[in-house]
């Protein structure tokens, strides 16, 4: 069967974490089955799957992974209400981590049969989609060894910051959940938890490191182009 590069995109805008959390997991989970039904099917009756990358920005929003430590939530039930804040455990890897308004959020739904099988491959393409972003705004960032994401350091390679946060799911070779990039991110909300259980390390965003906001919609065009290089992909707009 031949592989598919075409990748439908798609801008939710704002939307609530759990509607996201619905509108990817019935993507992935129908992509799954698909598969499943493929290797049954009689050759030449396969279908080919198909690939979705989603932005959105999330309202204050705290998640942890399946592998994290509750106690990386600094605040109680009341705390959380009273900034407006909701918290869920979710099915990805990665500790705990804070979305919300100035951020992109992106959500790749790929069949990596389509692409490459390799999710180290994967995790690297999409920090790199990062990197070369921040590079286009004169920014210089890169990678911490035995850590995921994107992160910032001084000149001296001191003071490493994170930028970009990253954290996924998988089932045979379909992927789902993916990065937060904080452009015009009010980092206040990181005080409230040891984000991805990292206690030594802040978090910074584009707007901080430049010290003047950016239009999201620039910084997202700019995204959206190295993420379909890196991966050769062609993008049809929903």
């Amino acid at each position: 069967m031949t592989t598919n590069k075409n990748v439908q995109f798609i801008h939710k805008g704002v939307l609530d974490y759990q509607a996201a959390w619905d509108f990817q997991t019935a993507i992935f989970n129908h992509t799954v089955q698909l598969k499943i039904d493929n290797r049954k099917a009689e050759e030449g009756a396969q279908k080919p799957t198909e690939n979705f990358l989603i932005f959105l920005e999330h309202p204050h929003v705290y998640t942890i992974g399946k592998s994290g430590d509750q106690n990386n939530l600094l605040l109680n039930t009341d705390q959380l209400k009273s900034i407006h804040a909701v918290y869920h455990k979710i099915n990805r890897g990665g500790d705990i981590t804070y979305h919300g308004p100035g951020q992109i959020v992106g959500y790749p739904i790929l069949d990596l049969d389509n692409f490459f099988t390799d999710i180290h491959q994967y995790m690297r393409y999409l920090e790199e989609a990062v990197i070369l972003t921040l590079e286009a705004y004169g920014v210089k960032s890169g990678r911490v060894e035995g850590l995921t994401g994107v992160w910032i350091h001084d000149s001296d390679g001191s003071n490493p910051r994170k930028i970009c946060a990253l954290g996924v799911k998988s089932s045979r070779w379909v992927t789902m959940h993916g990065f937060a990039f904080n452009v015009n991110t009010d980092l206040r909300y990181f005080d409230h938890i040891v984000p991805c259980g990292i206690a030594d390390k802040a978090v910074t965003s584009l707007q901080k490191e430049l010290g003047q906001s950016v239009p999201m919609k620039e910084v997202e065009k700019i995204l959206l182009e190295k993420i379909a290089s890196l991966f050769q992909m062609k993008i049809i707009r929903k």
